[in-house]
């Protein structure tokens, strides 16, 4: 339990590092040649992270390691050293953090609880019976955005398109750091139920060669019968989870 604590610790330390990056460039202006000009701080702020993390991860192999007296400060490099040296920082603390990720277990803890969070709150987010997929997207998204969320950040709206034997699917939603993608239906009408399932088994098959895992959220409009029985066999294909919404 020690060593899953430090783990998140850890986890929480890398994401902030991430964030402290990011800042630093797009608060730069634009022409600033000069604005990856703090990468020996961010270097020896993720060797720091590595080095209290080594002992508790399985795998070290993918991260780089750096001798920061042989790495030159900002008044002895160019411009584009610079910005190597700052992407070698960034690009390795995001190894870092899927590790530690990886290691905890974190995209299935978060997986597990964004799903109970849609399954809790989405109904009472929707005041009307909804007459189309969007209007459930909406306030989808309007939970992300009320749980803290960041678009860009913590997911993305109607990105990460799929193509599969020429056919093209695009999520509604993606997650990319649960490498998880979202797909709202709207079962309004027995006619459309018939067709839900197929829909749905359609997109398995193509998110299944880019997604980890898949979450799809059927509001239902007083149409399904037997939530158990339309889930089974959809659930039974590799990380998906389908939840149903009654209106």
């Amino acid at each position: 339990m020690e060593s899953k604590k430090r783990l998140r610790q850890l986890l929480a330390q890398a994401t902030a590092l991430l964030a402290a990056m990011r800042y630093s460039v797009d608060s730069a202006k634009p022409d600033d040649i000069w604005k990856y000009g703090s990468y020996k701080t961010f270097l020896r702020k993720y060797s720091s992270l590595v080095k209290e993390a080594a002992p508790l991860l399985t795998d070290l192999t993918q991260l780089d390691g750096f001798d920061l007296n042989n790495v030159k400060g900002n008044m002895d490099t160019l411009a584009p050293q610079q910005k190597e040296l700052f992407d070698l920082a960034y690009s390795n603390t995001v190894v870092l953090k899927s590790l530690l990720e990886g290691e905890i277990g974190y995209a299935e803890d978060q997986t597990h609880n964004l799903t109970d969070f849609i399954q809790g709150n989405l109904r009472k987010a929707i005041f009307a019976a909804p007459g189309t997929e969007v209007e459930v997207q909406n306030a989808i998204e309007t939970l992300f955005v009320g749980r803290g969320m960041v678009k860009g950040l913590d997911y993305d709206r109607e990105t990460g398109r799929v193509k599969t034997s020429g056919k093209e699917s695009i999520p509604d939603f993606v997650l990319s750091n649960l490498q998880l993608c979202l797909e709202v239906k709207l079962a309004k009408s027995a006619e459309r139920l018939k067709s839900l399932v197929d829909e749905i088994n359609a997109d398995i098959r193509a998110y299944s060669t880019r997604y980890d895992r898949q979450l799809y959220v059927v509001y239902d409009a007083g149409t399904i019968r037997d939530a158990e029985e339309f889930k089974r066999d959809l659930e039974s294909a590799p990380g998906v989870t389908v939840i149903i919404v009654k209106h």
